[in-house]
């Protein structure tokens, strides 16, 4: 998913503060005067601006670290519940029941442990994201705001598309398009980054919990 999937809706939604309907309606429906300039509407490509900021690499780098961290904790997790899982394997059989049961109980701590690492990772990542992406959205918004108001635009849509959704914006003459000019405000030269937008990878895991040991006696529940 790419960084601007995240927080792109609530980007447009920020970049559509409109005024109250009736006060729309009779700028809209009134002739124009010789105080009011005409309505002009412009659009954006959200998607496409955040693909040329150089920001979008650095969250992308960010979150890499910030993952790899965690996955590293929870190997350590998993690597402790295959070696004391191995050990109980070899040796249930000559132990008591007591010995065995606590055996047991030990493997099914830690592999609730597991679960709770890795749901607690995800989150913390979704977190750490939102952390990152805050200061980019606000970024984009004043620049939004600014290109707006030095060309004279009332109002600007998001032409982009979201998790399925249809964009704002269906159809627009070129020169309504006002990305280029956000890119150049922010100093960013459009076209120079051809690359896709920096995707932000979730905490890596392992693929599922390990499984508690087999044994004919074993109490341990199994995934």
């Amino acid at each position: 998913m790419t960084l601007t999937r995240k927080f792109r809706l609530a980007l447009a939604v920020a970049a559509l503060t409109l005024a109250a309907a009736p006060a729309t309606l009779a700028q809209t429906t009134a002739p124009a005067t010789a105080s009011a300039g005409p309505l002009k509407i412009g659009y954006t490509n959200v998607d496409y601006v955040l693909s040329q900021m150089p920001e979008s690499k650095q969250i992308e780098s960010q979150l890499k670290d910030y993952s790899t961290q965690l996955k590293n904790q929870l190997d350590t997790k998993v690597a402790e519940y295959r070696t004391k899982g191995e050990a109980y394997q070899k040796g249930a059989a000559t132990m008591t029941d007591v010995i065995r049961a606590d055996k047991e109980k030990e493997l099914t701590n830690l592999q609730q442990s597991i679960q709770e690492f890795q749901q607690n990772a995800e989150q913390s990542v979704q977190q750490k994201q939102q952390q990152l992406l805050k200061p980019v959205l606000d970024k984009v918004q004043k620049t939004i705001d600014a290109v707006s108001e030095k060309n004279g635009y009332t109002y600007v849509f998001n032409s982009d598309a979201g998790y399925g959704t249809t964009p704002i914006l269906l159809h627009g003459p070129k020169d309504g398009d006002i990305s280029d000019l956000v890119l150049k405000e922010m100093g960013v030269t459009p076209g120079q980054n051809n690359a896709p937008a920096a995707t932000a990878k979730p905490a890596s895991t392992p693929a599922a919990t390990p499984a508690a040991p087999a044994s004919s006696k074993t109490k341990v529940k199994k995934k």
